[in-house]
């Protein structure tokens, strides 16, 4: 009698040193892919988007703000953050700083070592993750992550921020507010084991920037009043390109969280789109119904809240919920910003540039509470390490008030962390730009202009802008018109 032997494909057998026994080259590929989408966010997603929907005085500044936060972030990153956010515990909140930078530690198996999970009687609920790929692609998956937060973080401050500020910012925010809350609710930390739920970063990454936004944009202070009452974006349709490597990017951000290409990498893909394009669509349906016309800018603040509110739950919901949320995030966030920030005081004080805390912090709360809400008890279980977590509408109520506590610590640390950054940072520079500085923009800033024009206002300088005019000509020389006018 014959004994069947299964033949083990040439691809999938132990080929070099290169590939080990416990490597997953499906899992290893799928995350440096989503790895790489989410670094397009930022480099070039959001250097576009932030260098095209600002007034043309200012968008060298603003794309190179984005730009240097990414550069500052992958350094810092790999020589203590990374450490402090995914590795062993110093406090329930922080994990103890490190280098992540040799060969050994880099090339061995990826290993979340804080996230075990016990029963309180001491017994293993979940064990330690330990994903099929290198730690080496683990370090740059959540770099990339750490980097677009404070590029996100950034959208609050442009037009007025001093650049030297800004690359001391960078680095201590960094340090001191992103590692917490990575620790907290993905390193391991204390809501991490207690059942707080954050799949890619509602709270980690939107809350925190949108709150620590808002926050530092205090305490810069204001744009120039001609800025704040006209700040038209100066190229449009480059705004939607950026607009759409953000969305498309998102494949990346919110599929790579399981950490492999599974069916949960797919769910989490799938919601995404669903939720980004309901939000988008409701968004724009209440611009016309309200205003009378559709607004292209508004249409990408509802692309961007709907991508920000399933970010928490992109692979615990079912289809049905994320269109509930893409409705609601559509919404809420429109209200808070077109009504509530028209009337609230404090928020009209406080200059927010592209309105960050709507479309990242209120966004992102709504997110992490209609997560606590409707996450499925089957797909949690497909991810979440506390067993037989589910949402309120399938009897877990106490999961709501896990994800409100949650949010009020992401808060909380944000506000007071961010506040001490500034002031501490204003004693060494200043926080805003020289008044002369803000009424020249990106010139007297860098010394470089985005477009190669003159008519923006300006007088005609031949030394400055070549050629030669007649006197008849030059009297016929008018200031522009449209969007890239100068109040």
């Amino acid at each position: 009698m014959g004994t069947n032997v299964t033949a083990v494909p040439d691809a999938y057998t132990f080929t070099s040193a290169a590939v080990p026994d416990w490597l997953n080259k499906g899992d290893n590929a799928w995350q440096m892919i989503s790895a790489t989408l989410v670094g397009l966010q930022s480099v070039p997603g959001l250097i576009i988007l932030y260098g095209s929907i600002v007034k043309k005085k200012w968008a060298v500044n603003s794309a190179f703000m984005a730009l240097y936060a990414f550069a500052a972030v992958v350094l810092c990153w790999v020589l203590w953050a990374y450490k402090m956010s995914f590795g062993e515990e110093l406090l329930p909140f922080w994990g103890k700083a490190g280098p992540a930078l040799g060969q050994d530690f880099l090339i061995s198996q990826a290993t979340l070592s804080a996230t075990l999970h016990k029963y309180h009687n001491g017994t293993v609920e979940t064990t330690t993750a330990m994903p099929y790929y290198p730690t080496a692609t683990m370090v740059w998956f959540q770099c990339v992550f750490a980097a677009i937060t404070v590029v996100l973080l950034a959208g609050s401050l442009l037009g007025r921020m001093n650049i030297r500020a800004w690359m001391i910012f960078v680095p201590l925010w960094l340090t001191l507010s992103y590692t917490v809350g990575a620790f907290s609710l993905w390193g391991g930390g204390f809501l991490f084991q207690w059942g707080v739920i954050d799949y890619s970063g509602g709270y980690v990454i939107h809350l925190s920037s949108g709150i620590a936004g808002i926050t530092a944009a205090y305490w810069v202070g204001p744009r120039l009043k001609a800025d704040r009452e006209r700040f038209p974006p100066n190229n449009v349709l480059l705004m939607l390109a950026g607009a759409g490597l953000l969305w498309m990017g998102w494949a990346g951000f919110n599929g790579g969280d399981p950490y492999s290409a599974n069916i949960d990498s797919s769910m989490a893909v799938l919601n995404t789109n669903i939720c980004a394009a309901t939000s988008l669509l409701v968004w724009t349906c209440l611009d016309v119904i309200v205003f009378g016309k559709p607004s292209v800018i508004g249409a990408v603040q509802g692309m961007i809240t709907g991508l920000v509110c399933i970010t928490p739950g992109a692979g615990l919901v079912q289809g049905w919920a994320a269109i509930i949320m893409g409705a609601l995030s559509g919404s809420v966030p429109w209200f808070t910003m077109m009504v509530v920030h028209k009337k609230w005081t404090l928020l009209q004080k406080i200059d927010d540039t592209l309105g960050v805390f709507h479309t990242h912090a209120v966004a992102g709360f709504l997110g992490g509470l209609l997560t606590g809400i409707f996450a499925e008890p089957v797909l949690s279980n497909l991810f979440l390490p506390v067993t037989n977590s589910r949402g309120g509408v399938y009897g877990g109520g106490m999961q709501v008030l896990k994800q409100i506590v949650g949010a009020g610590f992401v808060i909380g640390w944000n506000i007071v962390v961010t506040s001490l950054i500034c002031v501490a940072i204003r004693v060494v520079v200043p926080l805003r730009m020289p008044e002369e500085e803000l009424l020249i923009g990106d010139d007297a800033a860098h010394g470089e202009e985005a477009y190669a024009l003159w008519g923006d206002g300006e007088k005609y300088d031949a030394s400055k802008h070549g050629g030669m005019l007649l006197e008849d000509q030059m009297s016929k020389v008018r200031t522009s018109i449209g969007a890239t006018q100068v109040v």
